[in-house]
């Protein structure tokens, strides 16, 4: 059985073949067959403040006070955070912190559980 690639949008492992095309179900992101065969780039390793390397899913502490922009709230070293969600871009973490909510973390302020 052929392993079909996780969705380069959402990481979604849940894509299938349509003709030419891969789609994935849960963001609709569609591309080609031959996209991805030819993109044969190394995948993107995110790692934390101590070099340890983060995967979905895995819980992180916050290593400094992180002033929340438009807030005047803060969020405090050592605020654990469960679920996170890696994502591309200069903010790499997304996930939900309780009492503050739904937000995007840079790798290098957190350390892995």
């Amino acid at each position: 059985m052929n392993a079909l690639p996780n969705c380069p949008k959402c990481t979604s492992e849940f894509t299938y073949e349509d003709g030419e095309m891969y789609v994935c179900p849960e963001c609709a992101h569609e591309w080609l067959r031959a996209a991805a065969a030819e993109s044969g780039e190394a995948p993107r390793v995110v790692t934390d403040a101590h070099g340890s390397v983060l995967h979905d899913g895995d819980s992180v502490t916050v290593i400094k006070d992180l002033k929340i922009k438009g807030s005047s709230s803060v969020v405090k070293v050592g605020t654990k955070v469960r679920n996170i969600r890696l994502i591309e871009g200069d903010h790499d973490i997304d996930c939900k912190i309780d009492g503050i909510g739904a937000m995007q973390l840079k790798s290098q302020f957190v350390k892995k559980i």
